[in-house]
């Protein structure tokens, strides 16, 4: 599964350390509020509305994660309404990867930064139509800025940390270009894509909340 907020990253000294999206979760999300707002104002259930399009979701994201791992998905704990539209779902995406060339080097692959101390999971690395391409699948209402933020902190794993202890020859995998796809979950979103070919201020912004996040679990560990 993707990174779940049960799934603990340590270092091999075995210290705890924060997911990647629990050091961006430290952002506001400002397109959250008028977003409910709106669906409130439709006579929306927001509780129910998430629940249903996040099964949607993340059973979309499983099928696309396992067509890389050239595995069956395991259906049998969603109903045929949540297949057949996941399967929708899943159908532009494969819409997308058509005609294009793709050597997958890792498929929703762990890692953590002993360097920096943070650990994150990331969809896709690998090789498209000759770019060494960093990739993670949305299921969501839209592309937002934190998730380019959140692709910096998994190119500093690939690049800078996780080429050390995973590559025996000790090259760093390189990441030419780095992708949000967006996959829908409804008839009214869409298939969207974004590409970033250079996250430095991206990554300038994580290593600043890393060290709020750091420093806010000082404070807290403070003994009055």
């Amino acid at each position: 599964m993707k990174e779940q907020a049960h799934q603990r990253y340590k270092t091999k000294d075995g210290v705890i350390v924060p997911s990647v999206t629990t050091i961006i979760s430290l952002l506001n999300k400002p397109a959250l509020v008028p977003w409910a707002n709106k669906l409130g104002l439709q006579g929306i259930d927001v509780a129910k509305y998430v629940d249903k399009t996040a099964e949607i979701g993340t059973l979309a994201h499983q099928m696309i994660l396992d067509y890389f791992k050239n595995i069956e998905t395991d259906f049998s704990e969603y109903s045929p309404e949540t297949k057949d539209k996941a399967e929708n779902s899943f159908l532009s995406f494969l819409e997308w990867i058509r005609g294009k060339k793709i050597v997958p080097t890792f498929i929703e692959k762990s890692g953590v930064s002993e360097g920096w101390g943070f650990g994150g999971t990331f969809d896709f690395y690998g090789i498209i139509d000759k770019v060494f391409t960093l990739i993670d699948f949305k299921t969501g209402s839209g592309i937002y800025p934190e998730m380019s933020i959140q692709l910096a902190a998994y190119k500093t794993l690939l690049e800078y940390d996780y080429s050390q202890y995973e590559n025996s020859n000790w090259t760093p995998y390189r990441v030419e270009q780095a992708m949000i796809l967006r996959i829908p979950r409804t008839e009214d979103e869409k298939f969207e894509i974004k590409v970033w070919t250079n996250l430095d201020k991206q990554w300038e912004i994580f290593k600043r909340l890393l060290e709020i996040y750091k420093l806010q679990k000082e404070i807290k560990e403070v003994k009055e």
